[in-house]
C-alpha cells in the first residue's frame, strides 16, 4: 500500500477523489498525512472530515528551505512513500526536490508545456484567449523546473464555444481526480509497493 502525504493551500477539491477511491477500495493507498501553509485551508478540514491527520506549517518569516525542512520531517514522520501537490501555491526548494525526487506528483490545469507557470484562472483564460480548441489536466513528477518534471498523465477535454474561464476551470477540476488516480496506480506500479 502506498502512503500518501498531500500538500494544499486551497479546497483539496483533488483529495476527495482520492479519499473516496482508497474509500471504495479502487486504490490501494492511504493518505497518511494532508500538510497546509494556510491554517484555514479547507484541505485541512476535508481531511479530518476523513480522520486523516492534518499539520499546519506557517511560512510566514521563514526562508523556504527551512519551511520546506519542516514539511519533509512531518512527511518523514508519516512514512510517506508519494507526495501530492493539490493545490499548493508554493514553490518548493530545490533540496525538497531532491530529497523527494521521483516522488512527488503536481497537478497543473493545463495540457503542459502549454502555459507551464500559470496558475489557476489564468491559465483558463489564457486557453479562451488563444481560442484552443482543447485543453486539460497534466500530473508530472516535480523537480526544480516549475512545471517542466517528467510528465505521467495528462486528460484532455475540448474548448466549447460557450465556455468562460470559470467553466474550463470546472471541466478540468472533474478529470484532476482521475488523472490523479491513474498516476498514483502507475507510481505504485512502476515502484512495486505491495508490501502493506
Amino acid at each position: 500500500m502506498i502512503r500518501l502525504g498531500v500538500l494544499g493551500s486551497t479546497k483539496g477539491t483533488d483529495l476527495q477523489a482520492i479519499l473516496d477511491a482508497i474509500q471504495a477500495e479502487q486504490l490501494n493507498a492511504a493518505v497518511s498525512v494532508v500538510l497546509s501553509n494556510r491554517e484555514n485551508a479547507f484541505i485541512l478540514e476535508r481531511a479530518q472530515n476523513h480522520n486523516v491527520p492534518t499539520s499546519f506549517i506557517s511560512h510566514q518569516g521563514k526562508k523556504r528551505e527551512a519551511f520546506d525542512a519542516e514539511m519533509t520531517k512531518v512527511l518523514k514522520n508519516h512514512n510517506v512513500d508519494l507526495v501530492l501537490l493539490i493545490g499548493f501555491m508554493r514553490i518548493l526548494s530545490d533540496a525538497f526536490c531532491r530529497e523527494w525526487h521521483d516522488r512527488i506528483l503536481n497537478v497543473h490545469p493545463s495540457l503542459l508545456p502549454k502555459y507551464g507557470g500559470g496558475i489557476d484562472m489564468n491559465v483558463h483564460e489564457e486557453v479562451l484567449k488563444n481560442n484552443d480548441k482543447e485543453t486539460g489536466c497534466t500530473i508530472h513528477f516535480v523537480t526544480d523546473k516549475i512545471d517542466g518534471g517528467p510528465i505521467l498523465i495528462q486528460k484532455k477535454c475540448d474548448v466549447k464555444p460557450n465556455d468562460t474561464a470559470q467553466s474550463l476551470k470546472a471541466k478540468v477540476q472533474d478529470l484532476e481526480g482521475n488523472a490523479f488516480l491513474e498516476a498514483i496506480k502507475l507510481f505504485e506500479t512502476k515502484y512495486a509497493f505491495h508490501n502493506g
